[in-house]
């Protein structure tokens, strides 16, 4: 047996005035596309907003549905619009901020194991690893590629 160590590098912020102003755009954008959550259920308005490569930002908000579990995460929603609109246009930043109840958290909200498998997908697909923004109240998160979020990304064709 050995022993191994994982370190997940990320920076935090206190405030998002520290951030640089691009990262400041998207954590606007994810906190405008908060108001498209539909979330009458959990209560829990979730907002992204992903910047591709091409500078376009493309915003998501978790849609939920009494038909559990057919609703999507916001961060899908975003992902997958872009995708399907952009297909070879790599993702640049995914921003992500989640509210119970309309207001803001203050840790930042992570993104669930089906949200962070897609991002490895995509990371993967475009061969460039993309950053992601965690935003709270108190604090906020910065990630340069899904493997800080993701440690052992499940890849089907490196099994074994």
């Amino acid at each position: 047996m050995m022993k191994q160590t994982l370190n997940i590098h990320y920076e935090e912020y206190a405030s998002v005035d520290q951030m640089l102003p691009e990262d400041q755009e998207l954590v606007a954008a994810c906190r405008e596309a908060q108001k498209g959550s539909y979330s009458p259920y959990s209560n829990f308005q979730v907002g992204a907003a992903l910047r591709l490569a091409n500078g376009l930002i493309v915003k998501g908000a978790n849609q939920e549905n009494a038909a559990y579990p057919s609703g999507l995460c916001a961060e899908r929603v975003a992902m997958f619009w872009a995708s399907a609109n952009y297909p070879d246009v790599p993702f640049d930043t995914l921003a992500i901020a989640g509210s119970d109840h309309g207001v803001l958290c203050e840790s930042p909200a992570s993104p669930c194991g089906a949200c962070r498998q897609v991002m490895a997908e995509y990371q993967k697909k475009y061969k460039h690893p993309f950053k992601i923004i965690l935003v709270g109240s108190k604090r906020i998160r910065k990630f340069n590629q899904v493997e800080d979020v993701l440690p052992f990304i499940f890849d089907s064709l490196t099994i074994g």
